[in-house]
């Protein structure tokens, strides 16, 4: 069976799933760093001799927001483009093509800034809050998050605001922009403002004031809520935990939690590490700060917090250390890194749904998000287990990758401890050749499936930044590392479809597999009937030579413009990819392709082939051959109709092509004799591919010729078998 009959096949039968995309911190809700499904990258080609820095993007401020990707946007000023998407400290939002640096693509696509100097609104400078952590200046400090339905991104911009008289307000504001074009939507900004009952600010009332707080964390997206989280500046003055959730769809309000109404202290910072959710609660990690659990809404410094978003966002349930007090006491944050929920596999039938993390203190706690243990004074005797680190301190959250968690504590070794049954193994599995400078890392795994799994961390050292890569079943072979020019505390690399991108200061750079020999084209044809019929909007197979570095197919509709860092460019665009491999890439022409000449090209880790070309006529029907001069055709129980398999007289059997346009007076035969229509359409599910229900005629036993006319145009004719 022809491999494009093979996929189609498997298509129709399974709905296509979510394309690999970064567009939360750490990959997902559960923070867990992982992206399973990146085919290119392997443990064989991460090296020094064909792997590393491709290009940078310059933007006009220091990156302290994990970049984003999200493959296949249409923009509003056309085209589809893969986007990476960066956010800077000067309050500025860039949306790059994430696949190419050069032409029209080597400018931003669009750029929003949230200041006006003109006016008086500028970034916040460090000075301003006596705390140089994020230098020089907070603009946009925690990652945004973006919704795929609606194609918005929602991030928080801190600024000052200098009225013509002198009077100065500081201002955070939630908005919600089309990643199609970086424009605000209608209910966008909003301005941050709450208040909670209580007595830690000596009242009746405890209010957020702006200028105490920096939207540190990054954002979650659960459940139609926008959540946001506050930390101080460097412990400065009086501050809260408060965690505050916004309608997506509206940007209203939602919900509002503080978790030291009565005291003070207890910030969501993380490290940059933003909640976390399994589909209905929402979990945190809290800072030094006060504890008191006697009261009816208790102060939570230096917890791990179950939030339900049922009541407002009330506790539900939450762990602390024994030695919460001490902790506190000496800035030994719990809350230095965030919340990783840990998936069933490695669970036990006692905790089967288990969460982790670690502080300041170097503790690694491991804790039943289901009973969370609470409070217990002289011992962890709540949590599930407890494992110290070698380090001092964890800063940043830990990673999971098939039965092992990554943990990168400031000053030691990149550590592997596996989990399974409820229980980490009680020292390392494997350790990274030398130790992390303060402040460690936080790690990411890319992996196809459980093969070639690969841990990303970014180390501050000697004054720089260095990227480094691990295999990820044992540490000690390190298998790349780059130091660049410049460095972010606490910087998370991104990756997706075979590159890695990573946000510094006033510059993005971005790596990925080094330019090879260029590939070579030896023919384009239409992917049904492997013939020179292509209309717009019809499937195409390109045949070639090391046309792409790896194997693999698009997982999303809409379809992908890059698989593998390879690119099919149609008169100068990129168009929607299904299959790219060394020898045949299966892609779709757009439909507005104008008829004539088509020219082609493919690009693979940014090299070219060269030139070639294929002709476009206005209509082509073509019906997919599944081989043996078969067409692709299912019987009505759903089977692969064939001499083995044939269709009874008077049933329905449904054939698959593309090419078809608009079904204009659509006529079939099979044999001699005349099909009836019961369907004519696109085939659910499937991108480019056309569907037709037909009633076999009542004929005797045998294979018989099948040929579809739709609008005059004669489609291809292969033989499907009767019963």
């Amino acid at each position: 069976m022809r491999r494009f009959a093979r996929w189609l096949i498997v298509c129709l039968a399974l709905p296509l799933a979510a394309q690999v995309n970064v567009l939360t911190y750490r990959d997902d809700n559960a923070r867990t760093g992982q992206n399973p499904n990146e085919p290119l990258l392997t443990l064989a080609n991460v090296n020094s001799s064909q792997f590393g820095l491709r290009y940078f993007r310059a933007v006009d401020g220091a990156v302290y927001a994990q970049p984003l990707y999200m493959a296949a946007v249409p923009m509003a000023a056309g085209g589809t483009h893969d986007l990476i998407l960066v956010a800077t400290e000067h309050d500025s939002l860039y949306a790059f093509d994430a696949d190419d640096n050069t032409g029209a693509n080597a400018a931003p696509l669009w750029q929003a800034s949230f200041i006006n100097p003109a006016q008086g609104v500028t970034t916040v400078p460090y000075q301003d809050v006596s705390c140089p952590v994020v230098y020089p200046e907070l603009g946009i400090t925690g990652t945004p998050v973006i919704d795929p339905n609606t194609y918005t991104i929602y991030f928080v911009a801190f600024t000052k605001e200098t009225a013509a008289g002198g009077a100065v307000n500081y201002v955070h504001r939630l908005h919600a922009l089309d990643v199609r074009s970086g424009l605000e939507l209608p209910a966008s900004p909003v301005e941050i403002q709450a208040a909670v009952p209580g007595t830690g600010d000596g009242g009746s009332v405890v209010t957020f004031v702006p200028k105490s707080y920096k939207q540190r964390a990054a954002l979650l997206l659960a459940n139609g809520v926008v959540y946001t989280s506050w930390s101080s500046h460097c412990d400065i003055g009086l501050y809260h935990g408060w965690i505050l959730g916004y309608r997506a769809d509206t940007l209203e309000q939602a919900m509002v939690y503080n978790d030291t109404p009565n005291g003070s202290g207890a910030s969501f910072w993380g490290s940059g590490a933003g909640p976390a959710s399994d589909g209905s609660n929402v979990f945190v990690v809290s800072a030094n700060g006060e504890f008191d659990d006697t009261t009816a809404v208790p102060d939570l410094g230096d917890s791990i917090i179950k939030l339900s978003p049922a009541n407002g966002l009330s506790v539900a349930d939450y762990f602390t250390p024994f030695n919460q007090l001490a902790l506190s006491d000496a800035d030994l944050d719990l809350g230095s890194s965030g919340a990783l929920l840990l998936p069933a596999e490695v669970g036990s039938g006692a905790h089967p749904n288990l969460l982790v993390t670690a502080g300041k203190g170097g503790i690694v706690y491991l804790v039943d998000r289901d009973a969370m243990g609470g409070y217990n004074t002289g011992s962890d005797a709540g949590a599930v287990q407890t494992v110290p680190l070698a380090g001092a301190g964890l800063f940043g959250p830990p990673a999971y990758f098939s039965g092992n968690l990554y943990f990168s504590a400031q000053n030691d070794q990149l550590r592997a401890f596996g989990i399974s049954n409820g229980q980490m193994s009680a020292s390392p599995l494997s350790s990274s050749p030398t130790a992390f400078a303060a402040p460690g890392s936080s790690p990411i795994v890319s992996s196809n499936n459980d093969s070639n799994g690969i841990v990303w961390a970014f180390e501050i050292g000697a004054g720089q930044g260095v990227l480094h890569a691990f295999d990820a079943a044992d540490l000690s072979n390190e298998l790349f590392n780059d130091p660049v020019g410049s460095f972010i505390e606490f910087a998370v690399p991104t990756e997706a479809d075979g590159k890695v991108y990573l946000g510094l200061y006033q510059y993005l750079a971005v790596y990925g597999l080094l330019p090879a020999p260029a590939g070579s084209l030896a023919a384009v044809v239409n992917a049904a009937s492997f013939n020179a019929s292509i209309a717009p909007g019809s499937l195409i197979s390109v045949f070639g030579g090391d046309l792409a570095r790896a194997t693999t197919s698009a997982q999303q509709i809409p379809l992908p413009v890059s698989l593998a860092d390879t690119s099919v460019m149609i008169n100068g665009a990129r168009v929607p990819l299904l299959y790219v491999s060394s020898r045949q890439i299966n892609a779709q022409v757009p439909i507005q392709t104008g008829t004539g000449t088509a020219n082609v090209t493919v690009v693979s880790s940014g090299v070219a082939t060269p030139l070639g070309s294929f002709q476009v006529i206005p209509a082509a029907p073509q019906i997919f051959v599944a081989g043996a001069n078969h067409l692709l055709a299912l019987n009505q129980d759903g089977s692969t109709n064939g001499e083995a398999n044939p269709a009874a007289a008077g049933s329905i059997v449904q054939i698959f092509l593309t090419g078809a346009g608009a079904f204009t007076n659509p006529t079939a035969t099979i044999g001699s004799a005349v099909a009836q229509f019961t369907y004519a359409g696109p085939a659910p599910g499937t991108v480019g591919v056309q569907q037709v229900n037909l009633q076999v005629p009542n004929l005797p036993p045998g294979d018989y010729s099948l040929r579809l006319t739709i609008g005059g145009v004669a489609s291809n004719s292969g033989l499907i078998s009767v019963d």
